[in-house]
């Protein structure tokens, strides 16, 4: 009897660390970034969704001349600590005759100097002074753990506030994200902010952790009993990362904003559907305005129409500085 129990145990932890084992896999790849540059340099596979969607794929010429012209300027180098302790970094450029500050907000493992490459020459030469955020774990911020905005939203509040306590003319703050920076800033609108925050531009955010690792678990891997999957990740989230995958979600904090909101995304993206846009554009509640750009892919919209893209958010600062 007692070997028949040793037995039936064994078999149900053997059945248990199977059923895991997927599980912290996908976290480890999704989630848990501390050995992200290793894996970056051995480029095992490359997704065809994340290939086709980069501005490399169409733009090149105008991707790296952006990063180029970041390159070159005379940043100035800011830190603070996040409200779990971690060092975050961000590169501060100021412009001549500012009319306002910008706070840029990258994507997913990203970088300001990539995302914004093609926007921050336009915004800089128009007057904005303008802040690069490395969201944690990316660029020369810790951290452990990419938390789909859960934790970067009150990254993105202690920054609106570094930049509050340094602009001593009180001019007008912007708070302006691409793909998880902008999901990062639509969750941050939903807290307390400086006065100053006049507005926000989010291009291609999505609506929450579950709904993209979902899309992506789903169109991506074609990986079945999608839920069973986040049932798991969701639990070394908790576990781990110190934050739950519902934590990363725009719908309350859209439905507590109250500051105008410039939505843009690409009519082709399959990073991230533009049925996300939709959402978050019907949930909030302050003034705002949908811009989908077809035949534009992935933080493509700027790309392919460049004057469209521009002379919206020209007229978005005009309208609320």
């Amino acid at each position: 009897m007692r070997d028949k129990a040793i037995k039936i145990l064994g078999a149900v932890s053997v059945a248990v660390s199977v059923f895991m084992a997927s599980g912290w896999s996908f976290f480890k790849m999704t989630v848990r970034c501390k050995e992200q540059k290793r894996l970056i340099k051995k480029k095992w596979f490359q997704l065809s969704h994340i290939k086709v969607n980069h501005p490399r794929h169409k733009f090149e010429k105008e991707y790296e001349d952006g990063k180029a012209w970041c390159m070159q300027q005379n940043m100035q180098d800011c830190y603070l600590s996040s409200r779990d302790g971690l060092m975050l970094h961000a590169y501060y450029l100021p412009a001549r005759n500012a009319k306002r500050f910008v706070l840029l907000s990258h994507g997913y493992k990203g970088s300001g100097f990539g995302d914004f490459a093609y926007t921050s020459r336009f915004l800089h030469e128009n007057h904005c002074n303008l802040l690069f955020i490395d969201q944690r774990c990316c660029g020369a911020s810790k951290g452990e753990y990419i938390t789909f905005g859960a934790m970067e939203q009150y990254d993105i509040k202690k920054w609106a506030y570094f930049i509050s306590k340094r602009n001593y003319k009180k001019l007008p703050i912007y708070l302006y994200g691409e793909s998880m920076g902008a999901a990062s800033v639509l969750m941050a609108s939903g807290n307390k902010l400086p006065d100053e925050v006049r507005g926000l531009i989010s291009d291609c955010g999505f609506r929450s952790m579950k709904g993209q690792v979902q899309d992506m678990a789903a169109n991506w891997f074609h990986l079945h009993w999608v839920g069973l999957l986040l049932f798991r990740l969701d639990l070394f989230c908790r576990i781990l990362a110190g934050f739950r995958m519902k934590d990363a979600d725009t719908t309350r904090a859209l439905e507590r904003n109250k500051r105008p909101i410039l939505f843009f995304h690409g009519a082709e993206d399959t990073y991230v559907d533009q049925r996300n846009s939709r959402y978050n554009y019907a949930v909030c509640r302050a003034p705002k305005e949908l811009v989908v750009i077809p035949e534009a892919r992935h933080l493509c919209s700027a790309y392919v129409e460049p004057e469209l893209y521009r002379e919206k958010v020209l007229e978005f600062f005009a309208k609320y500085d």
